[in-house]
């Protein structure tokens, strides 16, 4: 796992690609029919998961003082996808930034699935 290393006039600050990993997770999360991927569980929304998991499908990639982040997600039956994509690209980008100090030079999302809320299936099924 690679750390962004700055230099400051009292130091060396290190920040983990998990931490960044875990902050870019946290930051989807915020935005409205936005749920969490991985390959070994089904699709759950994000604030149900806690935060140990929050950083899984997420990869950060810090190069200097610039990071690219990748994200795999799902996201809710009848969102618009672009819409929810851009708020979340915007989000993660903004928060890495002003809780790192590092720069993001892009925010990759794959979007792996799409979840209907248990609710709407259960009321369907009636």
């Amino acid at each position: 796992m690679e750390e962004m290393v700055r230099d400051e006039s009292l130091g060396i600050i290190r920040i983990s690609d998990e931490v960044v990993s875990v902050i870019a997770g946290i930051a989807a999360s915020e935005i409205n029919g936005v749920y969490e991927y991985t390959s070994n569980v089904a699709s759950i929304p994000i604030f149900q998961i806690g935060k140990k998991n929050v950083g899984k499908g997420v990869k950060v990639t810090v190069n200097e003082d610039e990071a690219v982040i990748d994200m795999i997600l799902a996201v809710s039956y009848g969102v618009k996808i672009p819409e929810i994509i851009s708020q979340v690209q915007e989000n993660v980008k903004k928060t890495v930034e002003v809780m790192t100090g590092l720069k993001v030079s892009s925010v990759n999302i794959s979007v792996h699935n799409i979840v209907v809320p248990k609710e709407e299936k259960e009321q369907k099924e009636k």
